[in-house]
């Protein structure tokens, strides 16, 4: 009766759109009537002490709990800064950049990128809740490319080359996609759910259709191989969003205990270096919790290293700086590397087959989601993708993503998409606002191999305090080439016929700053993409993974952290260098292995 109930509530407040009905639904999530079922959510943790204490509830950390309590002999505690998902996180239409259940990051500004950004700091949306990132993100399924992994090992880390962590990878997902499917590549009886959207626009298959037409053939592309044109595979179930949270942590286990809105401060170490539990505040309250066995990091590539410095771990004169005893001197904060993605492309078309908000409002769309699952409710505008390779291609791997969504920046009238960018007004105005109402779409093009590297740093000891994120992007010359590769990619898939029949033409008002410049130049795309590149969310590598021989290595390739006993990084902290396409399927992977290796340890 009350998934009934729920069916109808949610088109009801859809169709009003108001901050009442937000505020009810997530008032009933708050009291378990539509939160995640079958999960125990406790206020405090039960006991004292646990063998395992897991930072973290995203695609790293919720994994890892699930795994490690499946052995009823160990007690497993799961931190998480954020609240439990409300029946909102579950539609895919509807997303929580700068609300309470994203941490708010921004970049410290930004000298070679982000000109066009407001005071040149791109955003760095970052999950807080039950699911991380997981429970905000577009859902797309990527696994990385075959060469990422094996020179992973190559570099030392055994156990990591793709034939080895294929198995994990298959492990966690439970896949049921249209065609193509590479099978062999596939899993079908994992936790996670990936499928393929069931509602898309006319213009996914537009973008689909070109592929032959460009000399490209569409692909698994986490099969075999990657190079091609897909619809973008998805973490859902049933048009419904399938999080972290949803699919590893409603298992209802009495030896497992999930404390949400409790925020690690600190991990303890004692005088041998073993790490021996954590620190918490919940309700301004400072409470410790003991850790018989180890202590996990799952936080994420900015919050991880966040952590880890304010614990004593991490370069000694940065913590020297701040005050803070320097336990173990390491690289922790360095190496963080993200992908990075141009927001200034637009093709206008003839027809009302975008995502422009005046194409999907009314009460027959949010009929169309309750009943059937489908609708403009039921995606997130993720929709395709492609990957290439450009003539600066170093290896096998694609160096270029090129991301279809179909809308442009002035989808909503600027009422918010832009601010989420953090594209100024004078630029919006300039080139989107003469588009209001207008169909449109636009391609990001994404560099995948970047090759500048930046740095986070502890802004204060305060753990309330954002840390210092320097993603130092486009400081090699050869990242902003590979861009305007991306670009002239894109505008050679709206000249195909698939989207001549829309009549599509690229959108020419020139940037603010760049109209000097001849449009459609490479000049003239240069100057664009430093004005209006974004971080792609992907950072990683900032507790970087090597061999003991590797000074800049954090943890080891069992994921633990050198020079401190029974404390483990099990996030995307821990990658040495950025994988092809999008991170969340990685994470997965190594939560997988990484359960693995904490249960070998402790199992015999």
């Amino acid at each position: 009766m009350m998934r009934i109930t729920i069916r109808i509530l949610i088109p009801l407040l859809l169709m009003v759109n108001s901050s009442a009905g937000i505020y009810i639904l997530n008032l009933l999530a708050d009291y378990g009537l539509t939160g995640p079922y079958g999960m125990r959510i406790e206020k405090l943790p039960r006991f004292d002490d646990y063998d395992f204490i897991i930072v973290g509830s995203g695609p790293g950390g919720a994994p890892v709990a699930n795994r490690l309590s499946e052995n009823r002999n160990w007690k497993v505690l799961i931190l998480e800064a954020g609240k439990p998902e409300g029946i909102l996180h579950q539609i895919p239409s509807v997303r929580f950049a700068r609300s309470e259940y994203d941490w708010q990051y921004v970049s410290e500004p930004q000298e070679k990128a982000c000109l066009g950004l407001i005071d040149r700091r791109g955003a760095y949306t970052q999950g807080k809740s039950l699911g991380g990132s997981t429970s905000i993100n577009g859902m797309v399924y990527s696994r990385g490319h075959k060469i990422d992994f094996d020179l992973w090992a190559k570099e030392g880390n055994y156990g990591w080359s793709y034939d080895e962590i294929l198995p994990y990878f298959k492990k966690s997902e439970r896949v049921r996609l249209q065609e193509p499917v590479d099978k062999a590549y596939r899993g079908t009886r994992g936790y996670v759910h990936v499928q393929n959207a069931r509602w898309r626009t006319p213009l996914a298959t537009a973008f689909v259709d070109s592929a032959k037409e460009l000399g490209y053939d569409v692909i698994d592309y986490n099969g075999k191989r990657q190079i091609g044109f897909s619809y973008t595979h998805l973490t859902m179930f049933n048009g419904s969003r399938w999080s972290s949270s949803r699919a590893y942590l409603r298992v209802n286990r009495l030896n497992l205990d999930i404390v949400p809105e409790a925020t690690v401060t600190k991990v303890l170490i004692d005088k041998f270096n073993r790490a021996y539990g954590v620190q918490f505040t919940k309700n301004n309250k400072t409470y410790r919790i003991n850790a018989k066995k180890e202590v996990i990091l799952s936080a994420g590539a900015i919050s991880t290293p966040k952590l880890l410095m304010l614990s004593g771990v991490g370069p000694k004169e940065h913590l020297n700086e701040l005050g803070i005893k320097a336990i173990k001197d390491a690289r922790v904060g360095y190496n963080l590397c993200d992908h990075v993605a141009f927001v200034g492309l637009t093709f206008l078309i003839n027809d009302t087959v975008s995502l422009n908000i005046k194409n999907i409002q009314g009460p027959e769309f949010a009929q169309q989601y309750v009943v059937n699952g489908t609708g403009p409710q039921s995606t997130s505008g993720t929709e395709a993708l492609a990957f290439t390779r450009s003539k600066y291609a170093l290896d096998a791997r694609p160096d270029m993503e090129l991301f279809f969504i179909p809308a442009a920046m002035h989808v909503d009238n600027d009422k918010g998409f832009r601010i989420v960018r953090r594209v100024t007004q004078e630029i919006y105005d300039k080139v989107w606002k003469p588009l209001e109402g207008q169909d449109a779409w636009t391609i990001m093009p994404v560099l995948q191999l970047s090759q500048s590297k930046g740095r986070i740093r502890l802004n204060s000891t305060n753990i309330d305090d954002h840390p210092l994120i320097n993603p130092n992007l486009l400081d090699d010359p050869i990242d902003l080439k590979i861009l305007v590769e991306g670009i002239k990619q894109s505008i050679a898939i709206s000249k195909s016929k698939a989207f001549q029949r829309y009549g599509t033409r690229l959108h020419e008002i020139k940037i603010p700053g760049c109209e000097n410049l001849e449009f459609n130049s490479d000049d003239y795309w240069q100057c664009a993409v430093k004005y209006l590149t974004i971080p792609y969310l992907h950072e990683v590598g900032t507790a970087k993974m090597g061999p003991s021989t590797d000074p800049t290595a954090v943890v080891d390739p069992e994921l633990r952290v050198y020079g401190i006993k029974g404390l483990r990084v099990i996030d995307a902290s821990i990658m040495p260098e950025e994988p092809v396409g999008h991170l969340m399927a990685t994470i997965y992977m190594i939560a997988e292995k990484g359960a693995d290796m904490i249960k070998r340890t402790w199992s015999t």
